[in-house]
């Protein structure tokens, strides 16, 4: 289990996404005192996007705990820049190079900690959850986009801009789709929630009547037996079979956590990613790796972000 000196104290903690940006005042004991939630106007332009970030930065201030918080860490969408400040989540069109540390410090009575949201799943769940007794894992994030952060050796593996183990911008379709990262065949490209709606349209899926086309939809549709939803599952878990089994082949990991949005489709998700994963691990050291969800859900970006703080504070 990773250290994290922080007995009572409180920080305060964000995660930024694609589709949402959530808040929360989180003890030393991980736990969550308090939390807010926002939409992302991820089409919109870049002060839109930041709106979203104000709103719940002003309603955690208006929480007495507040005022006792010693430091603010914020897991954002990548790629971020950890030394600069800045981010640039490819699902957000309006943010290239934007300084979010120095948008929230001007907001914040509190040291600013950034870091990558798959960074952030590493430290929650090496900290408390599902990577605690593992020395060798990735943590994945699986939602509007797909992320992911190392521990390597016992020891979270942010890189030197805050990017390591950003797993869904790795290629597996070497002449693949073009991804707006300017890659082609990425993986976020077949197994972010985005990619399951339109590979189950492609396949003839529509929503019923009256529900949005989301990756919930499409899930609950795949356990009513929709075969075009069920195929745009097993694509996904296809993907990340492909991908992670090049991730253990490469630093040869004892585990994968998965979380994100995507991931609390459950068995929909996990037992063909179990079926597909063995057939990408040919060679003895990338077998038998477990696979575990994230034990924090879609909390464990704050979880991680306030752990940063908690460290800084």
């Amino acid at each position: 289990m990773a250290s994290v000196p922080s007995p009572d104290r409180v920080v305060a903690a964000l995660d930024l996404g694609g589709t949402k940006t959530a808040g929360a005042l989180v003890g030393g004991d991980g736990e969550l005192l308090v939390r807010a939630e926002r939409p992302t106007a991820a089409e919109g332009d870049a002060e839109a996007v930041f709106a979203g970030i104000a709103g719940v930065l002003d309603e955690l201030a208006r929480h007495p705990e507040w005022a006792r918080i010693g430091a603010l860490g914020v897991a954002s969408a990548g790629p971020v820049d950890t030394a600069a400040g800045t981010v640039g989540p490819v699902n957000i069109p309006a943010w290239r190079g934007f300084p979010l540390v120095r948008r929230i410090a001007e907001r914040v009575p509190a040291p600013v900690r950034l870091l990558g949201d798959g960074v952030a799943v590493a430290e929650a769940e090496h900290w408390l959850g599902a990577a605690a007794e593992y020395r060798n894992v990735l943590c994945m994030v699986v939602s509007t986009g797909v992320g992911g952060g190392l521990v390597l050796d016992g020891l979270v593996h942010p890189g030197p801009t805050g990017n390591a183990g950003h797993i869904g911008h790795v290629s597996i379709q070497w002449d693949g789709e073009p991804c707006p990262c300017g890659g082609r065949g990425c993986l976020e490209g077949l197994a972010s929630g985005p990619a399951i709606v339109r590979h189950a349209r492609t396949a003839g899926w529509r929503p019923p009547g009256g529900c949005s086309a989301t990756a919930r939809t499409v899930a609950d549709s795949a356990r009513s037996g929709d075969g075009a939803a069920l195929a745009a599952f097993d694509l996904a878990a296809r993907a990340l079979a492909a991908a992670i089994a090049g991730a253990a082949a490469l630093v040869e990991l004892q585990a994968v956590v998965i979380g994100g949005g995507v991931a609390q489709s459950g068995s929909l998700l996990f037992d063909p990613l179990t079926h597909h994963l063995t057939q990408y691990t040919g060679l003895p050291f990338t077998r038998g790796l477990r696979l575990h969800p994230a034990h924090f859900g879609t909390d464990a970006g704050l979880i991680g972000a306030a752990a940063v703080a908690l460290r800084s504070s």
